[in-house]
C-alpha cells in the first residue's frame, strides 16, 4: 500500500519540470497516519523541498498535488499543517491488497530488501556444561524470530551455535562426571565445591559407568596434597590440582574420552531441546576447531604483525585501550594457554573469512562489556568491525500469578527450558519470550501462559485463526458453498465500519515485517497480530458471515480467508502454530 503512494509521488515530482534538477537526493518519506480522518498516508516531501525550490511548503504541496497522475487507487489528497500531503486511498486500493494476500499466500509480507546479503546469525551458544535454562529459551526464541524476519526480508541467513568445547570448563565437566561415577560405584569422596553439581551429571555418570565400568577404580592419590577447598581455601586451585591428578591417573586419552562423553551427552540434549522448540541451526561451530586448524594462532599472528600486542609478566597482552576498550586484554596466559578472548576474536575473524556481509551476535545482557573488546579485536586485525551487530537479551523472571518462582537452588538445580515447555507448551513459550523488547526484563507469568482466556496473548491470537476455520466448517455443515470468484467480484460490498477497519489493518502487514526486521524487534509482529485479532473479533461480533445473500457471504468469506492467511504468516514468523480448532 505504501508503495502505491510512493509511486504516485515519484511521478508527480518528475512532473515538476524545470525544478527536476534540484530534486536529486530527496527522500520520499511516506508514513501511515495515526488517525484515518487525516487520510491513510502522509508525506513531508513538500517541506523537504522548501529550501531548494525557495517556496513555501504549502505552495510546493499544491504543485505536487497538481502533478499527481490520475489513479483509481487514490480518492483524494489534502494539505495539512505546515505542508504535509495527506493521501486518502479508495476502497479499490484495499481490495487490490486483499487480492495480493490471496495470490502471495504464505509469502505475503515478504520483500527482497536484503537481496544478495548474507547474514551469519549466532545465538544461544550456551556453554555445553548443562541443560538449557529458561534464560536460554528467551535467547532461542528471539534469535529464531530474528532469523525468520531477516529471511522474510530477502536476506540469506545462516544460523550458528558456537559450541564452547575447549578450555578449563570442559576439564571441570569431565572431572565432575568421573567423580560422580566413582560415587555411584560405592566410593566415598568429597565432591569439589567448584564442580558441576546438577542431577544431570548423575545421569551422564550412570550412562558412562554402564559403558566403561573400568573407570570406577578410585586412585588412592587422587585427593592427596590438595589445596583447601571452599570459602576457607582456594577452590579454583583445588579444582585445578584435582583435574591434573585425574588426568595423570586416567591418562590424557581416557580423561579426554570422559570429557567427550559428557560433552556429547549434554550437546545432544541441547540439540533435542531446541529442535523440539522449533529452533534449528545450519552449523554447530566448535571452539576447539579454532585451535586445531590454526585459526587462533592466525589471529594472534595478525595482532602481532600489526604491533598491537606486548609481553608482560609472562603473558601476551592485546593493546585494547588503543581501540577505546577500558583496559588491555590477555590473549595468551603465562602458562602458554590462550584465553577465551583469543578464541572469540579468532572466531569473528573466521566469520569474516567465510564471506558474510553482516554478523549478528545475540548475547546475554551481562555480556555488554564484552562488545567493545570484540570490536577492538576486529579493528586491530584490520577487519570491518562495522559489520558486527550485537543484540543483548535481558533476563527472565518467572511468576505464578503474583508469586515469584525460585529459578535455581543451592544444589545447582535450575528450571530448565524443557521443564518450562512441558508446563506451558512450545507456542506459549515462544510468544511470551518475544512479546516484549529483548532489551527489557521479562516477567513470565506461568499461570497466564497456560490459561484459556483472552488475557492470554497466544490463546487470543490462535483463537482468531481457529474461529475463521470454524466459520468454514459451519459453512459446510449448512450445505452452503464458498465461491471465491464471486467473493472477489463482490468486494465492493464490504462497507461495514468493521470491515473497512480490518481491510486497512491487513494492508499494514508488509510494513510491519519490514519494520520488525529492520529493528530486529519481533514484538512488533506480536502487537500487530493482537490488533488484527481484535479487529477480526469485532467484525465477527458485528456482522453475519453466513448470509443468505450469496454475494455478500462470499465477499465476507474471502476477507475472512485472507485474515487467516495474515494471521498464519505472522504466527509463522514468531514460530507459533495456527490451529484450526481449539
Amino acid at each position: 500500500m505504501k508503495l502505491v503512494v510512493e509511486t504516485l509521488l515519484r511521478e508527480a515530482l518528475q512532473g515538476l519540470g524545470s525544478a527536476e534538477t534540484t530534486l536529486e537526493g530527496v527522500t520520499i518519506a511516506v508514513e501511515r497516519t495515526r488517525d484515518l480522518a487525516h487520510g491513510h498516508f502522509a508525506s513531508n516531501v513538500a517541506m523537504q523541498l522548501a529550501k531548494p525550490l525557495r517556496k513555501s511548503p504549502r505552495d510546493i504541496a499544491q504543485l505536487i498535488i497538481d502533478q499527481l497522475p490520475a489513479s483509481e487507487l487514490l480518492e483524494k489528497t489534502a494539505i495539512a499543517g505546515p505542508g504535509f500531503i495527506n493521501f486518502y486511498l479508495t476502497d479499490a486500493a484495499f481490495h487490490q491488497e486483499l487480492l495480493s494476500i490471496g495470490s502471495a499466500g504464505d509469502t505475503y509480507g515478504h520483500n527482497d530488501n536484503g537481496k544478495d546479503q548474507c547474514v551469519l546469525l549466532e545465538f544461544v551458544s550456551a556453554n555445553p556444561t548443562g541443560p538449557l535454562h529458561v534464560g536460554h529459551g528467551r535467547h532461542a526464541a528471539y534469535g529464531a524470530c530474528v532469523a525468520n524476519l531477516l529471511s522474510a526480508n530477502g536476506f540469506e541467513v545462516r544460523k550458528e551455535y558456537y559450541v564452547n568445547d575447549a578450555g578449563r570448563q570442559m576439564d571441570i565437566l569431565g572431572l565432575s562426571t568421573w567423580l560422580r561415577l566413582l560415587e555411584q560405584a560405592g566410593n566415598n569422596l568429597s565432591f569439589p565445591s567448584g564442580g558441576y553439581r546438577g542431577s544431570y551429571i548423575l545421569d551422564i555418570a550412570t550412562a558412562l559407568h554402564q559403558q566403561q565400568p573400568e573407570l570406577s577404580e578410585l586412585p588412592a592419590a587422587l585427593f592427596k596434597d590438595l589445596p583447601a577447598d571452599g570459602p576457607d581455601g582456594n577452590a579454583d586451585q583445588h579444582l585445578d590440582v584435582l583435574i591434573a591428578n585425574a588426568n595423570n591417573f586416567l591418562g590424557n586419552e581416557r580423561f579426554r574420552s570422559v570429557v567427550e562423553f559428557a560433552l556429547n551427552s549434554i550437546l545432544d540434549d541441547i540439540k533435542d531441546d531446541l529442535s523440539e522448540f522449533g529452533v534449528t541451526y545450519d552449523e554447530w561451530f566448535s571452539e576447539k576447531s579454532l585451535s586445531d586448524n590454526g585459526a587462533v594462532q592466525k589471529a594472534l599472528d595478525l595482532l602481532a604483525s600489526n604491533n598491537v600486542t606486548y609481553e608482560k609478566e609472562g603473558a601476551v597482552w592485546f593493546r585494547a585501550t588503543d581501540y577505546d576498550d577500558e583496559k588491555d586484554r590477555v590473549v595468551v596466559r603465562d602458562n602458554g594457554r590462550t584465553t577465551y578472548f583469543a578464541s572469540d576474536i579468532a572466531y569473528h575473524l573466521n566469520k569474516v573469512d567465510r564471506g558474510f556481509s553482516k554478523l549478528i551476535d545475540i548475547w546475554g545482557s551481562d555480556h555488554h562489556g564484552y562488545v567493545p573488546r570484540v570490536r577492538a579485536g576486529m579493528d586491530a586485525m584490520g577487519q570491518p568491525s562495522e559489520i558486527l551487530e550485537v543484540d543483548l537479551v535481558q533476563f527472565v523472571v518467572l511468576f505464578r500469578g503474583s508469586e515469584k518462582v525460585q529459578m535455581s537452588t543451592r544444589s545447582g538445580e535450575f528450571i530448565t527450558l524443557r521443564e518450562l515447555r512441558q508446563e506451558v507448551g512450545d507456542d506459549a513459550a515462544r510468544l511470551f519470550f518475544v512479546m516484549r523488547s529483548n532489551e527489557q526484563h521479562l516477567d513470565f507469568d506461568l499461570d497466564l501462559a497456560k490459561s484459556k482466556s483472552n488475557e492470554n496473548p497466544v490463546y487470543y491470537l490462535q483463537y482468531a485463526h481457529a474461529r475463521i476455520a470454524s466459520v468454514f466448517r459451519e459453512l459446510n455443515s449448512k450445505s452452503l458453498s464458498y465461491d471465491e470468484e464471486q467473493g472477489i467480484e463482490q468486494l465492493i460490498r464490504l462497507n461495514a465500519e468493521q470491515e473497512t477497519t480490518l481491510l486497512v489493518r491487513l494492508s499494514q502487514f508488509p510494513e510491519m515485517v519490514e519494520l520488525a526486521a529492520r529493528q530486529k524487534a519481533p514484538q512488533h509482529i506480536v502487537h500487530y497480530l493482537k490488533e488484527v485479532a481484535q479487529d477480526f473479533h469485532a467484525w465477527y461480533n458485528a456482522c453475519l458471515f453466513l448470509e443468505d445473500d450469496a454475494g455478500l457471504r462470499n465477499a465476507r468469506l474471502f476477507l475472512a480467508q485472507q485474515t487467516a492467511q495474515v494471521m498464519r504468516n505472522g504466527l509463522a514468523l514468531l514460530g507459533v502454530s495456527a490451529p484450526d480448532s481449539m
